[in-house]
């Protein structure tokens, strides 16, 4: 039998290689797993994912388990780099790719996508993703309710909205949605469901929010992608001397920070009330509701740079207004100072950063255009 120390320290060398030296599927550094069926150093994470494809993929742990000379001398032929150039060999450019902080329902069809359907090495038919339409039966939250119902999405690339309708046999849709504003993201905490999607678009003055989610996981992730797909078509049009990769980062984005604070009145004499908060880098807004799942805002406010006036620092606590938490931020804008109270140290440094880090990208034009539209609409 092959000596295990002898092959472990290989495998532990094998995997600080450029291109072993992170997951092969999250990014993550420092592997610790590999497939010995496909050649590949994974993370923990992702190898419970490989675990779930017995008859593509089997793990072993580099440090933990018993390799033999064969397993060894495969993996020093494969390797991560090997196994991207096929099966990543042609991953569409709208296709989100996770990173090691994404939800497992991402991370699961990625690898699903790349391993058990082999939908990039370019041997497959086109995914549905890729159509100029892509429709699907979602449970969609009630905009006044908190029921989940079915709801008929119509995605198309030809006209670049999403429609959804009430029945199947609805003539005309409940709403249209223009790409122009709209925002995807995963938000499983938030929704409940492992495959909850949150759908924001532009409505007029204010955010409307649509919390949706299908039972299947490659359902919810292609519909994900479609509106990835759409975006970038119609942000391609709107910008043609963009190239891809500057146009790639603006398709679609998670939120910089989001969670409940405290926030009194524009007097800062008002009693300080429980909000939930969403901050954007996108359109640099920061939106505030009564509870995370409503579909409106109450308020928002942008946020510019610092060369505009705009700052975020620490503050003291709410004295005699009634707040219950005592870890305070305030944010300067050139017309109003907001006073937020947070309820944990953490929280208050979280919220500080996310404020600094929007503050300190430059603006672009539309964003000159967003605050101008805010500044009129008050």
């Amino acid at each position: 039998m092959a000596s295990l120390d002898r092959n472990n320290k290989f495998l532990l060398n094998l995997v600080r290689q450029t291109g072993n030296n992170t997951c092969a599927d999250c990014g993550i550094p420092e592997p610790d797993w590999a497939s010995y069926t496909l050649g590949i150093f994974v993370c923990l994470n992702c190898s419970g994912i490989h675990r779930n494809l017995p008859d593509i993929s089997k793990v072993k742990s580099i440090c933990l388990d018993i390799w033999d000379d064969a397993l060894v001398e495969f993996m020093r032929q494969g390797g991560n780099s090997a196994a991207k150039a096929l099966y990543e060999k042609c991953v569409p450019a709208f296709f989100y790719r996770p990173q090691q902080n994404d939800c497992f329902v991402l991370k699961d069809q990625w690898i699903r996508a790349k391993y058990e359907r082999r939908e990039f090495t370019g041997e497959n038919n086109q995914p549905s993703y890729c159509s100029d339409q892509f429709e699907s039966t979602l449970w969609k939250k009630g905009k006044n309710k908190k029921q989940f119902l079915k709801r008929i999405f119509l995605l198309s690339r030809r006209d670049f909205t999403l429609r959804y309708f009430i029945k199947d046999d609805s003539k005309l849709p409940k709403a249209v949605i223009s790409m122009k504003d709209l925002n995807a993201v995963f938000q499983p905490e938030k929704i409940n469901h492992a495959n909850g999607l949150q759908i924001s678009f532009a409505n007029g003055k204010r955010t409307r929010n649509l919390f949706v989610y299908h039972e299947k996981g490659q359902v919810i992730v292609s519909l994900f992608n479609a509106i990835r797909a759409t975006r970038l078509e119609y942000l391609q049009r709107k910008h043609p001397t963009l190239r891809d990769n500057d146009l790639i980062p603006q398709i679609t984005g998670r939120c910089v920070k989001e969670g409940y604070m405290e926030k009194t009145g524009p007097t800062q004499r008002e009693p300080f009330k429980k909000r939930w908060f969403t901050l954007c880098s996108m359109n640099r807004k920061l939106l505030y509701f009564k509870n995370p799942l409503d579909a409106s805002e109450l308020g928002a406010v942008f946020i510019g740079t610092a060369s505009h006036s705009y700052a975020a620092a620490e503050s003291g606590g709410p004295s005699s207004r009634g707040g219950r938490w005592h870890c305070g931020v305030t944010l300067q804008t050139p017309d109003r100072e907001f006073v937020f109270m947070c309820e944990q140290q953490q929280e208050q440094k979280e919220w500080l950063e996310a404020f600094r880090k929007v503050i300190a990208q430059p603006m672009t034009p539309e964003d000159y255009a967003n605050e101008a539209n805010m500044i009129r609409g008050k």
